[in-house]
């Protein structure tokens, strides 16, 4: 189902060229602000940040994309996490990447062509945590598989919505 439903928002995003607003929580809010205080205190502590936005990749022939928290000289990335308390203290305890994050990482490291990536788990008030994390080419390899399975349903649907909706009246959206 979550599938589908992001299969159906990108495609109406293709084809309005608007992408909807959406719900913006007080975690999404607090992960705002986390991120900058993270990002400083990894720069201050293990090497400079550069910001930068959205990067895209289309060498498989269709376009993957990336928003990374940051880029580290020639070779790195950042990607920060604002933790609550206990995901923080399980982070610290465990010294590892939580798996929900790892599809997100590697995709990262695939759109962007680099070695590593720093994931900074942060809350503020306990230590911040740095796991160095590289490239996993059976991971990348069915983040590719899925992404074109996902690009080929999307231009089937593309092709259906075009006879779906031949001589319908056209609307247009008001800003």
């Amino acid at each position: 189902d979550a599938r589908i439903s992001l299969l159906y928002e990108l495609m109406a995003q293709r084809i309005t060229r608007y992408v909807e607003p959406s719900y913006v929580s007080d975690a999404m809010l607090r992960g705002t602000t986390d991120e900058e205080d993270a990002i400083a205190i990894y720069s201050d502590h293990v090497v400079a940040v550069d910001r930068t936005g959205f990067i895209t990749n289309d060498k498989w022939g269709f376009t993957l994309g990336y928003s990374p928290d940051g880029l580290v000289r020639d070779t790195g990335l950042v990607e920060v996490k604002s933790c609550c308390q206990k995901n923080q203290i399980k982070v610290l305890l465990l010294n590892q990447v939580p798996k929900e994050h790892m599809v997100q990482l590697q995709t990262g490291l695939m759109v962007s062509e680099r070695e590593w990536i720093d994931f900074i788990s942060y809350c503020g008030g306990l230590p911040l945590q740095v796991i160095r994390v590289e490239a996993n080419f059976y991971i990348q390899d069915q983040i590719e598989k899925a992404a074109r399975e996902f690009e080929y349903d999307m231009g089937r649907l593309l092709v259906n919505y075009e006879h779906a909706t031949r001589g319908l009246i056209p609307t247009q959206r008001r800003e």
